[in-house]
């Protein structure tokens, strides 16, 4: 058996020409222009990269966007202050604060005052909660694309065993509660669990999100199972450089699974154009209107 590749770039593509044609129609229908705001502190590569590509993905929508870049000694109170400025701000729908920040900056803190409405990370307790409730919330764009290519890969969920192999806040436990909220029977599995592997192949559906390169091997998974791999790694080339690996080992895993993401290509562009959608989603709940369909 060789899996079926699940082409993330492909449909994200798909996802953010939808997310800017109901920007089109929010605009022209009721003059409201959604609105993300970035804040970025300090000059990690990465984040840096990552806020450049997500103000110019809002750009491209047609939606407001703004950066907000403040010094690497940037104290807490100040960067709290910007956040509050922004949750004042009518024209800012959305608000995102590149993690990680600095030693000096309490992370929670921070996330705990973004105005829940415009938490378009989802990170929020006040989301987080509301999520495992089954309430309506901002829900964490990386595990979001990761159920919406599930539906898009295997239609109802209905009854399938899921296995999260990893429990952090960003991806593991909401990626189990929306999994649960689509009627799948769903296992957390991490670090201690006993026989990884064993359940590991119980699953129809496995979700990777551990941050260890290549660690779930081809014969952990369930023949003709749906992988989807969230880990970004980089690991050595024998020409000094660096290459990207997920954390399922892609080469022994296409040749059991029935679907899989690959790394690159795969969860990554889902993240941005989630992003998109969530802003449009808070614009529209603020404005106390519907989503545009189109």
């Amino acid at each position: 058996m060789t899996a079926t590749i699940i082409d993330g770039k492909a449909f994200a593509a798909r996802v953010r020409e939808k997310a800017g044609k109901q920007v089109a129609i929010l605009k022209e229908k009721h003059d409201l222009t959604p609105g993300l705001a970035v804040v970025l502190v300090g000059e990690d590569p990465a984040s840096e990269v990552y806020v450049r590509n997500k103000g110019k993905a809002t750009i491209e929508a047609g939606m407001k966007s703004e950066e907000i870049h403040l010094e690497a000694t940037a104290t807490q109170e100040e960067v709290l202050a910007v956040v509050q400025r922004l949750n004042a701000d009518p024209t800012i729908h959305g608000i995102l604060v590149q993690l990680p920040l600095p030693k000096q900056v309490d992370e929670m803190a921070v996330l705990d005052a973004i105005d829940p409405m415009k938490d378009v990370d989802g990170f929020h307790v006040i989301n987080t909660g509301r999520q495992a409730v089954g309430l309506p919330s901002m829900v964490p764009c990386t595990p979001l694309g990761c159920l919406m290519m599930l539906k898009d890969t295997l239609g109802d969920l209905s009854g399938m065993n899921a296995v999260v192999v990893g429990r952090s806040n960003i991806v593991g436990k909401p990626m189990a509660s929306l999994l649960l909220s689509e009627n799948c029977t769903v296992t957390i599995a991490h670090s201690r669990t006993r026989d990884l592997p064993a359940v590991c192949r119980s699953a129809d559906i496995l979700v990777a999100a551990v941050g260890r390169p290549e660690m779930i091997r081809g014969d952990w998974v369930k023949p003709g199972a749906t992988v989807i791999d969230v880990g970004i790694n980089r690991i050595p080339k024998e020409d000094g450089k660096t290459r990207l690996v997920g954390d399922v080992s892609f080469t022994e895993a296409v040749e059991v699974a029935g679907a899989i993401t690959p790394v690159p290509g795969g969860v990554g562009p889902m993240t941005i154009a989630c992003l998109l959608a969530n802003t449009v989603t808070a614009a529209c709940r603020q404005a106390g209107i519907s989503e545009p369909e189109v």
